[in-house]
């Protein structure tokens, strides 16, 4: 089974925890995409909250109609993939840039399904590059914050967000306890927020593998 079967196993089981009529928050990124074409031939959903610009078209090509996060009083599903996910269910996000309006439907959810190839399942976060959302102005600042706590932060060349921000990447990490690095980066002043979901976490790991999908709960 190839790395993209994978996300699609994974996809595919993820649209078994939906109901017909919800209204299901929808992630960005190359597996949340393989959940999008899952999710319109299931045909169930009234409509989706994105968490990107970038989603929300994909929405719209697949005729599911996009809804605004503040005209849903609440929601019960988002589903999304993650860049880095370990036992606990604490993740890394923001390889694709959206860290931040992912983080924020993630919030409104009541539940949170993870969906991920078994690649993605680590021990430790941190090895893939920590992504903190930045508001340009402040970017040397939190650069060297950042480089005292003891990572490596490279500003993300040619790369904006969909709220007007730069992204920084920060390498170098071996984050043990990912809920208080969490908490640290969001105190530093100019982070708008940082790809660490640990305080709010999956409550459901969804894992396509070669052996075939394994479900975890936090």
């Amino acid at each position: 089974m190839t790395q993209d079967e994978m996300k699609r196993a994974a996809a595919q089981e993820a649209v078994k925890y939906l109901s017909k009529g919800d209204v299901v928050g929808v992630g960005t990124g190359s597996t949340a995409n393989y959940f999008i074409e899952e999710l319109s031939k299931w045909g169930g959903a009234v409509g989706a909250i994105a968490s990107s610009e970038a989603t929300a078209s994909r929405l719209k090509s697949c005729g599911i109609p996009v809804l605004d996060l503040n005209e849903v009083d609440e929601f019960g599903v988002y589903v999304d993939g993650a860049d880095e996910i370990n036992h606990k269910l604490e993740m890394i996000k923001g390889g694709g840039g959206a860290l931040t309006r992912e983080k924020i439907v993630a919030a409104a959810a009541q539940t949170f399904i993870c969906i991920v190839d078994e690649t993605k399942v680590v021990d430790v976060l941190g090895r893939f590059p920590l992504p903190v959302e930045v508001i340009p102005m402040a970017a040397s600042y939190v650069l060297r914050t950042i480089s005292e706590l003891g990572g490596d932060p490279q500003i993300r060349k040619n790369f904006v967000t969909d709220n007007g921000n730069i992204i920084l990447d920060v390498h170098g990490l071996s984050i043990e306890n990912a809920a208080e690095m969490e908490q640290t980066l969001n105190n530093v002043v100019g982070a708008v927020t940082n790809g660490l979901f640990a305080n709010r976490p999956a409550n459901i790991m969804v894992v396509g593998g070669k052996s075939g999908v394994q479900i975890a709960r936090a």
